[in-house]
């Protein structure tokens, strides 16, 4: 289908794109990989009346890391940041999420920030940006200002973004010493869109769990924090029965939507096992990591 009749913009900086937002509010959207974006407009489910095509503002690419932090630009390529070193050493849980987005065609246009501003509840960057406690930097003519990813995700295709601001940096934290990490999602197909999805990392010191981190997707309309299940792992040992019964507490209180590719049921048995898988992964990585 052709995409329907709409003003194209190409900003240089983020000054100029900020400007453009600020004049055309709810009328713009903003392309950055267009992987998601594109086919909405192709299939009439996105009317905007501007593209504002930020591909050519190089200020928003790139990956540093400093004070505990890592900062990835919203324009970055997912398969840049796959084959980052600097992200496989200091947030693994992304590096290890990355290869599941999709193919690589799809990683090779698609950004981080895009990602996460698109709000997938079944992506996997939302649930390690919830996992992982990430920042989002977004920029406005007023100045900017950091949204928490706790705060970020509001529903299906929501955020914390106003229509006057440009996402243009995520921060995550550095991994600590002894985390191990796994990634894991149930599709019909590699690279079809996940029915569950689980980021889990684990912090072991002395053999004990020191810092426990599992977010779900797919289970809500947004990346659900397994909170009660971080809480029972914190000061344990690994263990089998500690991982079925954190599995359990992890979906106690989902109620997954039903769909064509599984009720509600279905996808909260998944849900179980992912974490049970996830959180034997996760330790063994971090023992192998501390040997």
């Amino acid at each position: 289908m052709k995409l329907p009749p709409v003003e194209y913009e190409a900003p240089e900086t983020v000054t100029e794109a900020v400007d453009l937002l600020a004049e055309q509010q709810d009328e713009a959207s903003v392309l950055a990989g267009g992987q998601s974006l594109i086919p909405l407009l192709a299939l009439r489910l996105a009317r905007p009346a501007v593209l504002i095509d930020i591909n050519g503002i190089d200020e928003l690419s790139g990956v540093s890391a400093a004070d505990g932090w890592t900062a990835i630009g919203a324009m970055t390529r997912e398969y840049m940041a796959e084959e980052s070193e600097l992200v496989a050493g200091t947030v693994p849980l992304l590096a290890a999420a990355l290869p599941f987005i999709g193919h690589e065609a799809i990683r090779s246009r698609g950004t981080i920030g895009g990602s996460l501003a698109h709000s997938d509840p079944a992506g996997e960057l939302p649930a390690v940006a919830r996992a992982l406690d990430a920042e989002l930097v977004v920029r406005s003519k007023s100045g900017e200002r950091v949204v928490p990813a706790a705060e970020w995700f509001e529903g299906y295709f929501m955020t914390a973004r106003r229509p006057d601001e440009l996402l243009v940096q995520v921060r995550f934290p550095t991994a600590e010493p002894g985390t191990g990490v796994s990634f894991g999602e149930v599709a019909r197909r590699h690279g079809d869109f996940a029915i569950v999805g689980l980021a889990a990392s684990l912090t072991l010191a002395d053999g004990a769990i020191t810092n426990a981190r599992l977010a779900l997707s797919g289970v809500s309309d947004v990346p659900v924090r397994a909170t009660a299940a971080e809480d029972l792992l914190m000061g344990e040992m690994p263990s089998t029965g500690l991982f079925d019964e954190a599995a359990r507490r992890a979906t106690d209180d989902v109620n997954p939507p039903a769909d064509l590719n599984g009720s509600s049921d279905y996808r909260k048995t998944v849900a179980a096992a992912l974490v049970r898988r996830g959180l034997q992964a996760a330790a063994d990585n971090a023992r192998r990591g501390s040997n």
